[in-house]
């Protein structure tokens, strides 16, 4: 009862006074609901109950119920298996199947089953590749309404859920919650191979691939395979040149996002990843595991062939080569091929007859600053390499 009056007080004044047309009345005050029923569905699309908080429209006044229970922040439906709650019974219901592991909607193309309908219908268009669902500003299109509103957050910079310990806003309240792992460094899913915890288990199921090999996501520019779409993204984009994430401060473009949050750590001078034994500070992950495996003197990556112990996996990776012969790396002017990018990039000097690391004589007085040879040296063998991993 309290609920409902709590209720009535969203609801503005057409609504109580009942704003439905004249003739579902009068099928309602003489009782025949099946031709009230049937009456109804002349006007579907009428959402008549709104809710005063979100503008949000709704066809039936339990649905608005249940809507208001989302804002008043009760969830009376509890999980008895793990706990968690919902706001309405469906959620639970839907929730249940997590559990049980049932998944009634399967697709008829390629057998991958879902445990609710709309997640289905959202998974053929994968195979249809429509996307109905485009963008204002850009014109992307997107196969689902809700893969387009998130979005448009892009273009707006909209991040309304924010973290309450270090402020970090996001566009989705799912990156909210995998966020606030990292405070709490749950890592709830593990994997039965390697004991390894993530906070996701998306970040799983692509951990698994490493033991499986299972590479689903090819390029198909270059036929290169990776292990998940975001991968082969951010690779695809080595092929188009583009370069959608620019430095705010420089105006240096990158590939990935990761890479321009990597880099702005330059300017901000931000070191977020500190050695436990000695203090050491680094800029990015991939900086700190190397160090660390220092003071360990561990050496996680060994080859199957030789038994050679390695620090880093893309250390292995090349010599695995050794033994393979493979030769990815091929000269673009003579099509000569070599195991590594040093070797290209020293091969490809034999192919000009200047100095490839020595500096143009005029190049201080046009463009009126110094740069040091070594410095430029530096740049240059940068370029290649970029170049040349294409």
């Amino acid at each position: 009862i309290y609920f409902f009056l709590d209720l009535w007080l969203f609801l503005d004044e057409k609504q109580k006074r009942n704003e439905i047309c004249q003739k579902t009345k009068q099928l309602k005050s003489t009782a025949e609901s099946s031709k009230q029923k049937i009456h109804k569905k002349a006007h579907p699309h009428q959402k008549l109950y709104h809710c005063k908080i979100c503008d949000e429209s709704f066809n039936q006044v339990n649905v608005l119920t249940t809507h208001m229970s989302t804002h008043m922040g009760k969830k009376p439906f509890t999980c008895s298996i793990c706990g968690k709650c919902y706001g309405h019974k469906a959620g639970i219901i839907y929730h249940m199947k997590v559990h049980s592991g049932e998944k009634p909607f399967s697709c008829g193309t390629c057998g991958k089953s879902f445990i609710i309908k709309c997640n289905l219908v959202s998974h053929m268009t994968v195979h249809t590749d429509e996307r109905p669902f485009s963008c204002e500003t850009c014109g992307k299109g997107f196969r689902s309404k809700s893969q387009l509103l998130f979005h448009m957050k892009i273009h707006t910079g909209e991040k309304p859920f924010s973290c309450e310990t270090c402020g970090k806003g996001f566009r989705a309240k799912s990156q909210l919650l995998l966020h606030m792992k990292i405070h709490t460094d749950e890592k709830p899913f593990s994997c039965e191979t390697c004991g390894k915890g993530f906070r996701s288990k998306s970040q799983l199921v692509v951990h698994m691939r490493s033991h499986t090999g299972e590479k689903p996501f090819s390029c198909t520019s270059c036929e290169k395979r990776f292990t998940s779409k975001e991968n082969l993204t951010d690779h695809m984009r080595i092929h188009t040149g583009q370069k959608p994430f620019s430095c705010g401060t420089c105006g240096k473009r990158f590939y990935r996002q990761c890479s321009l949050t990597c880099h702005m750590r330059i300017h901000t001078g931000e070191m977020p990843f500190k050695c436990t034994s000695c203090g050491k500070s680094f800029r990015n992950r991939s900086g700190l595991y190397p160090h660390m495996m220092t003071h360990a003197n561990e050496k996680p990556y060994s080859c199957g062939t030789c038994g050679k112990r390695f620090r880093q996996k893309g250390t292995l990776t090349s010599h695995m080569r050794t033994h393979t012969d493979e030769r990815p790396f091929s000269c673009g002017t003579c099509g000569k091929r070599y195991k590594n990018r040093n070797s290209l990039i020293g091969h490809i000097q034999t192919h000009t007859s200047e100095k490839l690391f020595s500096l143009p004589k005029h190049t201080n007085s046009q463009l009126g600053i110094a740069i040091k040879p070594k410095m430029f040296s530096l740049f240059l063998l940068k370029h290649l390499h970029q170049l040349y991993s294409r």
